[in-house]
């Protein structure tokens, strides 16, 4: 029969190799996450600005990376649109960091093929995260994502259906003056007739609250990052 002091010691052995292994795999899993995490946001990035695997052969986080890695330029504006040197996106510190924005550019032989944005706010149930991407103009929507959201099934998360999404691809989002205007979803189909159709999308049924908080959100989030664009549009930028 062991002592108390054998079962003790047995005890105290046993706890520190199991908190010891759970420890290896806590560590292990996190930065497995956090690694999908990252691939996962650039993903959208890509997809906003155009990019597109095939279903036959969808993209390995390798794919992701190297894409990511050959064809996005990301950058940072401050809040009177000037490119903030030697500054990376992956460099903001939200908490500190309130006047600073990240970009990701899309190019192709020293070309501007396109801009993305982080955009995120509050829409029926809790914040939507996503990427807006504007065209070369600085003016013209090229496409919208979202990575995150908790909106209902069916309804309000439709945003990140592609039959939704692709109803930004071509809208502008300044007027005739170039005065920011934002885009708008709307109740049921948009008429195209309509003077104002540039800038209308058709919205999803039985998502109203959804539809008016990614409204109010990304007119928000525009206007941050309109002092570099209306450079862009005033042939200020490229």
């Amino acid at each position: 029969m062991h002592s108390n002091r054998y079962t003790l010691l047995f005890t105290a052995i046993i706890t520190i190799v199991l908190a010891s292994l759970l420890s290896l795999a806590d560590s292990s899993l996190k930065e497995k996450f956090e690694r999908n995490v990252d691939v996962d946001i650039k993903k959208n990035i890509l997809g906003s600005l155009g990019f597109k695997a095939s279903d036959d052969s969808p993209w390995t986080n390798e794919d992701v990376e190297s894409i990511f890695q050959n064809s996005i330029v990301g950058f940072v504006v401050d809040n009177s649109g000037f490119v903030v040197k030697d500054k990376l996106p992956e460099d903001i510190d939200p908490s500190i960091d309130l006047d600073l924005f990240p970009i990701y550019k899309r190019v192709s032989n020293n070309i501007t093929e396109g801009y993305s944005i982080p955009i995120s706010g509050k829409g029926l149930w809790g914040t939507m995260y996503g990427y807006f991407s504007i065209e070369a103009d600085g003016a013209t929507a090229k496409g919208i994502t979202f990575y995150s959201h908790i909106e209902t099934p069916g309804l309000g998360g439709e945003v990140d259906k592609p039959w939704f999404q692709n109803n930004f691809v071509g809208k502008r989002f300044v007027d005739e003056n170039g005065e920011l205007i934002g885009i708008q979803t709307v109740k049921g189909q948009v008429d195209e007739t309509s003077k104002e159709a540039y800038h209308l999308v058709d919205g999803i049924s039985g998502a109203t609250m959804t539809s008016r908080g990614l409204n109010q959100f990304l007119l928000k989030d525009l206007k941050l990052y309109d002092p570099y664009f209306s450079k862009i549009r005033n042939g200020k930028n490229s």
